[in-house]
């Protein structure tokens, strides 16, 4: 049902209606009919007792059977049901509430954190009847990305919340669908590819030379604006062989500088595409938080409709122009890659189907500007925050590429300190905090707890798990988990905890589904570091009013206490408020030396 002329909140009342309808005209039918036979006169009250109550004793009835049928199905399997969450409400209204709320103030996952630690690491939410079953432990984990997974989809539940942004793209297919973006993808992240620093280095010059204009001035700089354009750009030219350019746009302003952040940017295109991109991204979110009920807040009008439009309006040319140029050009091999062939062209020659090249370019666009923005800003801040390790990194980039030369592949593979900056910081900070999938089939999970029954999963169920609170567990990390401590994975915690049990760091996914650009990512996250430590000597957080956290924060326990930023997370995670920081530049004399 397009969306161009219904809102999702009216089809849904619309099938809805349909549902109550039915059982309401059925039940009204019967009454009649037996009452005819009877000879009896039928009250108009007693049909509106009828109409009216048809539908909420038909949902009670489901409800009941559907509880009853898992209880028996999970006794025949000789497993258990999930531990729920129990409310006070019916539906566990008061709990889903009280999420809400806390959502907006509290630490990222520490509302789900507080039920997993009275009922364990896999719980079931149970909102307003739903299965919604979460779950924080490895193998479980394991099971839904490898070992069973053809069981695990990304379902019809998400696909319906994220069409109308992601459309059939990688992300939110299934089937030979994906199977068909995933090998159309996979050639391009090749090493030959993803070595390649041009792009990099000239975008990485671009966004280092406005940063060093503001802190000459004085002023700190929104740290994640900047390197979310940096990685646009980066992507747009790589994927595209089109610069959106959204660098040129002018940098925003701390809230107490004299002049305007407005004022500044104007009506910028490439600004606007960032925005609306990232403002789509959230409304995919608020619906699959939600549940199946999101319809129901967009009943005058599709959420992501307005911002949507824009992307289009600036994507669409781009992607159109690529298809013109196939018919005038020399097609390319179908199964290789020329020197100067972008993704786009590699598609174009491979289909002329406009919605399959452009779901897909969006989807790999999205997460090669995303997930390194906010790894890149995470490590940004950690290092701001330990400036000790700030220090011995610069020492180990110093030595090996100095403070001016390009680094190239074989420098980067040859940086251990660095790679584990990278993994601490992935590890506390994933960029995907939450995923979800939604199993084929009936299947159980083994126990958590020894000696216990598995669990019951029952089919169609919503599953979400989360490497963020996994990567955290003390259990499976050691009681310094909650620190930040590259030298985690160089010691002797490497073998004692990551070696034994891999499947507890998933910073990419795992199984069929890996991330294809991993290697590209570490790459650019590599380089921009790289590029950074070499142009500035120290770190320093100056914290805008919308992005420090509540001052009860600091009571609390964990990371939580003496966190000073607020994260927050849509389908990436992001520092609200931004991640405001000032930098030293090396000077001249150092640069000599």
């Amino acid at each position: 049902m397009s969306r161009t002329w219904l809102s999702p909140g009216v089809a849904y009342l619309t099938r809805g209606l349909l549902s109550v309808v039915v059982p309401a005209a059925s039940s009204v039918i019967i009454v009649l009919r037996l009452a005819s036979l009877k000879g009896v006169r039928i009250s108009p009250w007693l049909i509106s007792a009828v109409v009216l109550g048809a539908a909420p004793l038909g949902f009670a009835a489901y409800v009941l059977a559907d509880e009853i049928s898992q209880k028996r199905k999970a006794n025949r399997l000789g497993a258990r049901l999930v531990p729920r969450i129990h409310g006070k409400l019916p539906g566990n209204l008061d709990k889903v509430v009280k999420m809400v709320l806390r959502n907006e103030n509290e630490y990222l996952g520490r509302p789900i954190e507080d039920e997993i630690k009275v009922l364990g690491p896999t719980i079931n939410f149970r909102f307003f009847w739903e299965d919604l079953i979460l779950t924080t432990e490895p193998q479980h984990i394991k099971t839904i990305l490898a070992t069973d997974f053809d069981n695990y989809v990304k379902g019809a539940k998400f696909r319906e919340a994220a069409d109308s942004v992601l459309g059939t793209g990688v992300f939110n297919s299934d089937g030979e669908i994906w199977k068909l973006h995933r090998t159309m993808t996979r050639p391009f992240f090749t090493h030959d590819r993803i070595s390649h620093f041009e792009i990099f280095d000239r975008h990485a010059d671009h966004a280092i030379t406005l940063a060093k204009k503001r802190f000459r001035a004085g002023l700190a700089i929104d740290f994640q604006d900047l390197i979310s354009r940096f990685t646009l750009d980066s992507a747009s030219e790589f994927l595209f062989g089109h610069c959106i350019d959204s660098l040129s746009a002018g940098l925003p302003y701390p809230h107490n500088a004299t002049e305007s952040t407005n004022a500044i940017q104007g009506d910028n295109a490439a600004a606007n595409f960032a925005y609306a991109f990232s403002q789509a991204q959230q409304a995919i979110n608020r619906r699959v938080s939600i549940g199946q009920t999101w319809p129901l807040v967009e009943i005058l009008a599709d959420g992501t409709a307005q911002h949507m439009k824009v992307v289009n309006a600036f994507l669409d040319p781009i992607l159109k122009d690529a298809l013109e140029k196939r018919s005038t050009t020399v097609e390319f091999d179908k199964k290789e890659f020329a020197d100067d062939q972008t993704l786009v062209d590699h598609l174009v020659n491979l289909t002329s189907d406009f919605k399959i090249i452009k779901d897909e370019t969006l989807n790999i666009l999205l997460a090669g500007r995303d997930t390194t923005a906010s790894t890149l800003t995470s490590v940004i801040y950690l290092l701001a925050m330990h400036p000790e390790f700030l220090t011995r990194l610069r020492e180990e980039i110093i030595s090996k590429v100095g403070l001016t030369r390009r680094p190239t592949y074989d420098d980067i593979k040859e940086m251990k300190y660095l790679r584990a900056v990278l993994n601490e910081t992935l590890r506390l900070f994933p960029a995907v905090p939450f995923d979800i999938r939604e199993n084929i089939c009936d299947t159980t999970w083994i126990s958590p707890e020894d000696g216990k029954k598995p669990l019951f999963i029952p089919k169609g169920t919503m599953l979400s798990y989360s490497v963020l609170l996994m990567h955290r567990r003390t259990d499976l990390w050691g009681p310094d988990a909650l620190e930040f401590d590259p030298d985690r994975w160089l010691d002797e915690r490497v073998k004692k905890y990551l070696i034994p049990n891999p499947f507890i760091f998933l910073p990419f996914n795992a199984g069929p589904r890996i991330c294809l650009g991993q290697q590209f990512a570490y790459n650019e996250m590599s380089f921009m570091v790289i590029r950074l430590l070499q142009n500035f000597s120290a770190i320093t957080l100056s914290p805008e009013p919308a992005m420090r956290p509540p001052a009860w924060w600091a009571e609390k326990g964990g990371r939580q206490a003496i966190e000073q930023f607020r994260p927050r997370n849509h389908l990436t995670l992001y520092a609200m408020g931004g991640m405001w920081v000032k930098m030293e530049a090396v000077d001249d004399g150092e640069v000599i030396d």
